[in-house]
């Protein structure tokens, strides 16, 4: 009814390691997004872990615009990993 129960073990083995493969290579990629014409960049790596923010000093001075821009860049960084 299953056909030979190793040829079946062997597949799904193979299958694993190979979404293994896949995830390890995503968690090394890296992803940007920058928004307000460039004035916040955020890096995000595969996991979905940021590992990089830049800033123009220009927004430090507007707190709510810079959440604004916070919120869209993190967003638009998720959806890209």
């Amino acid at each position: 009814m299953f056909g030979n129960m190793g040829d079946m073990s062997k597949m799904l083995e193979q299958a694993q390691e190979q979404a293994q493969k896949m995830q390890a290579e995503m968690a090394s990629k890296e992803y940007t997004a920058k928004v307000g014409g460039g004035m916040l960049e955020i890096k995000m790596n595969g996991k979905g872990e940021v590992i990089d923010v830049m800033i123009d000093d220009s927004l430090l001075e507007d707190k709510e615009s810079l959440q604004i821009l916070l919120i869209a860049c993190i967003n638009d960084a998720n959806n890209m990993v």
